[in-house]
């Protein structure tokens, strides 16, 4: 059961009301975006703050515990009657990341749509520059994995301004909770998190299921970083079933719902 006294107390799990296997708030509103791509024919930001505020705003579409910052921000606005166009504020948090996957694979291979629409759609809740530019450097892996290319080659030609091919390789020498946890914050800030997670894609680059257990195991924001790392790797080189049937959502997912 929900309890609304439980949220952010010492000692109790941001996401506790949620079983194995069932998506957190911000990736259940990635599929959000993704029927609002399928029923629109492509991006349309209107279309998704409509979605978007219709989910949250609906009792009981989702058993999430732990609504990220940006959401407290954004509907704080629009309880004042903010237009929501600009009701997102400067969030510095790897879990605007999320959606961008989705972005990446519904505009594929249209690269410069890919790019235009992450910006436009990650500037609706967090406009802070360091996340726009971590949310490009993302699409433009996505894009060159998609593309055909390796993932090592695609992060060390894309994402040296986050992180150098040296330091992964010198680093991937350490064990995980070193290089996540001493160099790195495990928290969810985008300026530790995101090259964080651009690491753990290089060291696991041949290995999704490897990849995403040393994401797990090194906590902190394992969750939205967890979603930058999947992606990579899941672009690379697919997701093993045993991951895709442990998702209870993952019906859903296959055939999502698209009416308004």
């Amino acid at each position: 059961m929900i309890r609304r006294n439980d949220w952010g107390r010492r000692g109790i799990h941001f996401h506790q009301s949620l079983r194995a296997g069932e998506n957190t708030l911000n990736l259940q509103l990635a599929r959000v975006l993704i029927e609002s791509l399928l029923a629109r024919g492509g991006y349309d930001a209107d279309d998704y703050l409509e979605r978007y505020i219709r989910f949250m705003l609906t009792p009981g579409l989702h058993r999430d515990t732990y609504a990220e910052e940006y959401h407290r921000k954004f509907f704080t606005a629009y309880a004042r009657g903010t237009a929501p166009r600009k009701c997102g504020g400067s969030d510095i948090h790897i879990g605007g990341l999320a959606p961008v996957p989705a972005l990446a694979a519904a505009l594929w291979p249209e690269v410069s749509a890919m790019r235009n629409a992450v910006q436009q759609h990650v500037a609706l809740t967090h406009r802070s520059p360091e996340v726009l530019a971590a949310a490009d450097v993302f699409v433009r892996v996505l894009a060159r994995v998609l593309g055909g290319e390796t993932l090592r080659a695609a992060l060390e030609r894309e994402a040296t301004e986050w992180i150098s091919p040296r330091e992964m390789a010198e680093w991937a020498r350490d064990p995980d909770e070193k290089v996540i946890g001493q160099r790195f914050s495990p928290a969810c800030y985008i300026k530790d998190a995101f090259p964080a997670a651009l690491y753990l894609a290089w060291k696991y680059h041949d290995d999704f299921s490897a990849g995403i257990i040393a994401n797990a195991n090194v906590g902190g924001d394992n969750c939205h970083r967890g979603a930058v790392v999947g992606a990579l790797l899941g672009a690379a080189h697919g997701v093993p079933e045993r991951w895709r049937n442990g998702l209870l959502a993952h019906a859903r997912l296959a055939n999502p719902v698209t009416a308004q």
